[in-house]
């Protein structure tokens, strides 16, 4: 039964994150989405560094930053400070979850390391994102998309066949980082509803894009040759790859052997379906170039739409190669609700829905990125800071507040 209209799942949950860039904001935008209460910490004056990554922008507000900070309340803290240090403390004290992703260094001298602050707030989980993990001999050593996706192998195995190899031009190790961070929190949260004990969550980039490409290493374990650049041709399935067609390409999953034999009834290449030697993946594989040569021909005297009407009607998975232009307008993504507006851009900024829909959220939950420091006087006062102290902390500099906020003073 479906239970619309009642409280997000993850409804009182409180959460902290002083991560900044991509991993960690994506981590607590996943858990606002479901419900979570997330208060972003980020450094007067200059705040989140994803904030000054433009352009894009649109009226000042870096698209990236805004793809990735919704549903979130902003407060700034100075964590140079110790009066600053000292709210900070007493936001954890009422929190559920703390994600960053600070330099381990940095940590310690501000007394934040995973053993400090869990000792002290025993109950926290503890969410570490970083480049590499917390342990091993380059656990200290900064890490970034690029060069997880150099140092896992990822990098590898993407490119042109015979090029070199190419980074997968996203934002790939933080989105999955992310994903994962948020999924390892949520079942440390069920634990500490249960049992009130917190828990440490290491999550790196490395171990992210390690787990991405697990069907290659499995394969190379297993004894396959090292795979290099094959322009998306799947090292292990045959056919499963990209074809240019009369006018544009298409790619063609052949995922099982029954696929295989309507594939080649539906595109004329009867024989290829009654030849035993092709029967299976193997024998697809053995012959693999012959057949691509043969399919290419084949696919050529017809453009696009004309194939993807056929290959549907027999059942073979198979898709354009789109591009963004066609992607944000595809009647799929629209029917999804996968582009979501931010409220207040006039259409200019657009995030992406979370990759789930639950039956009890019929409608995505979507509120504004915050400026910095929006929430800063709110959260203060609801954390149990009386005016004059937060009056205080904002002259000291310890905190900050735009001063449209700042001056709405709660009594």
């Amino acid at each position: 039964m479906t239970r619309a209209g009642s409280p997000p799942p993850l409804d009182g949950l409180r959460v902290v994150d002083m991560s900044t860039s991509y991993a960690g904001p994506t981590a607590s935008m996943y858990l606002a989405d479901l419900g979570a209460d997330v208060v972003k910490v980020e450094r007067p004056r200059t705040g989140d560094d994803a904030r000054s990554w433009c352009p894009p922008s649109a009226d000042g507000a870096s698209a990236w930053f805004a793809s990735a900070n919704r549903n979130k309340r902003s407060v700034a803290i100075d964590l140079r400070s110790a009066d600053g240090i000292a709210v900070l403390h007493r936001l954890l004290a009422d929190a559920d979850v703390l994600i960053e992703n600070l330099n381990p260094s940095k940590l310690a001298a501000l007394g934040l390391a995973p053993d400090d602050v869990r000792a002290r707030h025993p109950r926290l989980v503890y969410c570490a994102m970083s480049g590499l993990g917390l342990t091993g001999p380059d656990a200290a050593l900064p890490g970034y998309d690029l060069v997880a996706q150099a140092r896992s192998g990822l990098m590898s195995v993407t490119g042109a066949a015979g090029g070199s190899p190419q980074r997968v031009s996203t934002a790939l190790s933080d989105i999955v980082t992310g994903m994962a961070a948020a999924l390892a929190v949520t079942a440390a949260v069920v634990r500490q509803r249960a049992t009130g004990q917190g828990d440490l969550v290491d999550v790196s980039l490395l171990d992210s894009d390690l787990a991405l490409l697990a069907p290659r290493v499995a394969a190379y374990l297993a004894g396959e040759p090292e795979p290099a650049p094959s322009g998306g041709t799947d090292s292990v399935l045959a056919i499963y790859q990209p074809f240019p067609t009369a006018d544009r390409d298409i790619v063609i999953a052949i995922g099982n052997d029954v696929i295989w034999r309507r594939f080649c009834v539906a595109v004329g290449l009867t024989a290829l379906a009654e030849d035993d030697r092709l029967g299976d993946n193997a024998g697809r594989r053995a012959h693999r170039s012959e057949l691509v040569a043969t399919i290419t021909d084949v696919l050529a005297r017809r453009p696009a739409a004309e194939w993807l009407a056929v290959l549907a009607g027999a059942g073979v998975p198979t898709s354009l190669v789109q591009g963004l232009s066609e992607v944000t307008t595809d009647p799929q993504v629209l029917a999804r609700g996968a582009i979501l507006p931010v409220p207040g851009s006039d259409g200019a900024l657009n995030g992406v829905r979370s990759p789930f829909r639950l039956a009890s959220m019929p409608e995505p939950r979507n509120e504004r990125f915050p400026e910095l420091g929006e929430h800063t006087v709110e959260v203060l006062r609801q954390a149990g800071f009386e005016a004059a102290a937060v009056e205080r902390l904002l002259a000291s500099g310890a905190v900050a507040a735009p001063a449209a906020t700042a001056d709405r003073r709660v009594s």
